[in-house]
């Protein structure tokens, strides 16, 4: 059973649990397996040796979610050889239409609507709902975790720049 965080969030600005342990700057991150573009699975693995930059979104379909995504694809270009992916419990061939249609290009989606794996793993799965909460991880080429940050109130935006910060000085070590 995953560790409980009671009111870790709010979710517009109601008190929600979140589904696994709260990860921290210096971490090793946990393994998980999403479902990426044609329902391949994708692990921790698939990525190591690249510096990732993990944006979480509890919905493809809602107005922060979508441009959130749009902005990190847009920034991909100024990131040089950092990855980007984009998790949410959203299926697979919902985020492939969403891509196509809002031109998504630079950006890994995958999904977690299976198991939650990588909900429970960053501690971002929303127990009340089974969605993510929106949060930013960056990794290094060794997963180790360099960034957090867990967004208080699920609605808002994250702190882009900051992120953005975060990923660039990872990849320049």
């Amino acid at each position: 059973m995953a560790t409980e965080r009671k009111g870790a969030i709010t979710f517009k600005g109601n008190q929600v649990t979140l589904l696994g342990e709260e990860v921290k700057v210096g971490d090793t991150a946990k393994d998980f397996t999403v479902l990426a573009a044609g329902l391949a699975p994708y692990s921790l693995n698939d990525g190591k040796g690249k510096v990732r930059l993990i944006s979480v979104v509890p919905s493809i379909d809602t107005g922060v979610c979508d441009a959130q995504t749009r902005r990190f694809n847009e920034e991909a270009a100024n990131l040089g050889d950092v990855e980007i992916l984009t998790v949410s419990v959203d299926l697979p061939f919902a985020q492939a239409r969403w891509c196509g249609a809002a031109g998504i290009d630079k950006v890994k989606m995958l999904s977690d609507h299976r198991d939650l794996s990588f909900g429970e793993a960053f501690g971002v799965a929303i127990k009340e709902m089974r969605l993510l909460a929106r949060a930013i991880f960056v990794l290094d080429k060794d997963n180790k975790v360099t960034y957090v940050e867990y967004v208080s109130e699920a609605t808002n935006h994250p702190d882009y720049e900051k992120a953005i910060a975060a990923a660039k000085e990872t990849a320049a070590k």
